[in-house]
């Protein structure tokens, strides 16, 4: 889980989704904030550990260029992790979470093309009083909305996008 709470980890993990395989230059194009040299070093942390894989090679201008994908069991914290978490680390993952997710919105709008109208953009948030069995049945239809979506990998008339539902009590209630 630690490995993963980097932003610019993140952003690999997530430019790499739906079985993509990229080269790390394809990488660094796609995460042009961030310098060759911290792209090339987070892609070889990520392969340490097991989250990359190599998917392929090819000679480009004398140049070995290797391509990646992710090893899907690994590039995922899992539920029984997740729960283990300390608070710091909560803390931890949600900061690295929003750092990726700024990270990538910045991207999309230095993008000449970027046009967040015709693209549907959002980004509203909703205060709903919830007793739990109702934030259960929310989470619930959330996830049998989303689910049947998460294994469509790159095709024709696709476009990537990043959905980051967020859920939290403001307050709490006693009793």
């Amino acid at each position: 889980m630690e490995l993963l709470l980097h932003p610019v980890r993140l952003r690999i993990v997530h430019a790499l989704s739906g079985g993509r395989s990229l080269s790390t230059q394809q990488l660094c194009e796609r995460i042009s904030d961030a310098s060759k040299a911290t792209v090339y070093r987070h892609v070889a942390l990520l392969v340490d550990a097991g989250i990359l894989e190599e998917s392929g090679q090819q000679r480009v201008r004398g140049f070995v260029e290797r391509h990646y994908r992710l090893v899907p069991a690994r590039a995922a914290v899992s539920a029984q992790r997740a729960a283990s978490a300390t608070l710091d680390e909560h803390r931890q993952a949600f900061a690295a979470a929003m750092a990726a997710l700024l990270a990538e919105y910045q991207s999309y709008l230095d993008d000449p093309a970027a046009d967040p109208v015709r693209d549907q953009v959002g980004y509203r948030q909703h205060a709903v009083w919830l007793t739990d069995a109702e934030r259960d049945a929310l989470i619930e239809g959330m996830r049998a909305a989303i689910v049947p979506h998460l294994g469509h990998g790159p095709g024709e008339g696709r476009t990537q996008h990043l959905l980051s539902p967020i859920l939290f009590p403001v307050e709490r209630h006693e009793g």
